[in-house]
Order: C-alpha cells, then sequence, then structure tokens
C-alpha cells in the first residue's frame, strides 16, 4: 500500500524487526506499566515480552492474508500497521497501527487512516478497528468519522467507519 505522506513507507515485518516491534508494543503499555510501581523494571520487561511474544503469535495465527507492515519515517521504524484488507469477507479490519510515543500528535498516524479511508473507499467496503475504550486514539477514530457499533465487556469498542456518497 502506497501512502500520500512521502516521507513515510510500509514494508513487510522480518523475523530481525521482532524486538523494535516489542519495544513498539511495549510502548502501548506505559501508563498500564506505571500502575505497578512495586514491578521491577526487569519483571515489567518480561512481562511485556511475554505479552508480545502471544499477541505476535495470536495476530500471525488469526489474521491469515493480513498484511503486517513496520510504519518507517525516512528509513527509520516508528511504528507497525497491520492491515487486513478482506477481514472475513465483511471489510478492511485495521488489526493493529501502533506509533511510538515520539512520534504522535504529528498528524503522521491521521494520514494513515486517511490513506486507509481513502483505501476503503475504493473497494467500497467498511473499515473497522478495535480499540479500548479508554484509549486516546479513540478521539482520533471519531474525529475522522468512525462510528462506535458494537462493545465487549464496556472495554473494547469496535469502531466502523464506511464511504458515504
Amino acid at each position: 500500500m502506497k501512502l500520500t505522506n512521502t516521507a513515510l513507507a510500509l514494508r513487510p515485518i522480518t523475523p530481525k524487526d521482532l524486538p523494535f516491534l516489542m519495544e513498539i508494543y511495549a510502548s502501548t503499555r506505559e501508563a498500564e506499566m506505571e500502575r505497578v510501581p512495586f514491578w521491577t523494571d526487569l519483571m515489567k520487561k518480561e512481562f511485556l515480552a511475554s505479552q508480545f511474544r502471544a499477541q505476535h503469535e495470536y495476530y500471525q495465527k488469526n489474521y491469515i492474508g493480513a498484511c503486517f507492515w513496520v510504519i518507517e519515517l525516512e528509513n527509520k521504524i516508528i511504528g507497525r500497521l497491520y492491515l487486513d484488507e478482506n477481514f472475513q469477507g465483511k471489510g478492511m479490519r485495521i488489526v493493529d497501527i501502533s506509533i511510538l510515543p515520539t512520534y504522535r500528535n504529528r498528524g503522521l498516524g491521521q494520514g494513515i487512516f486517511k490513506d486507509l479511508m481513502k483505501r476503503s473507499a475504493e473497494l467500497n467496503i467498511p473499515l473497522t478497528i478495535h480499540v479500548e475504550a479508554f484509549n486516546p486514539a479513540k478521539n482520533l477514530y471519531t474525529r475522522l468519522g468512525f462510528k462506535t457499533i458494537s462493545e465487549t465487556n464496556g472495554i473494547y469498542h469496535l469502531m466502523e467507519w464506511k464511504h458515504t456518497i
């Protein structure tokens, strides 16, 4: 998939990307880790590594046919985008998108979302993403026109964007 922002590029993940993907994953859990001050840094690192491995295995086994990309800014890895363009034959699913904290709030994620929305419109299929209710990114998704279409345990929201004519 080509991105509008030419400073950004997507490339398939490789096994040698796993340590960096782990770092990206850990960055998404920083606030949670702050709520367990009695854990040592080593305990947190080991916990996050095990959670990353479990998530990575789950995604690889359950999203057959999905694209698993690293997001690069001027050849430097800044995030990941996992996308299934034919999720269960019902539309496009953003399995995961994560950008390192130092690159957030610069419009990079919003630009990627707009490119995904354009692709979804071209294919005339909905674009969906799961997000935790308390995740600040949910505000971006809402601003972009995503609607919550279901909730799981009040924690996870399935959001959908549809092209309207």
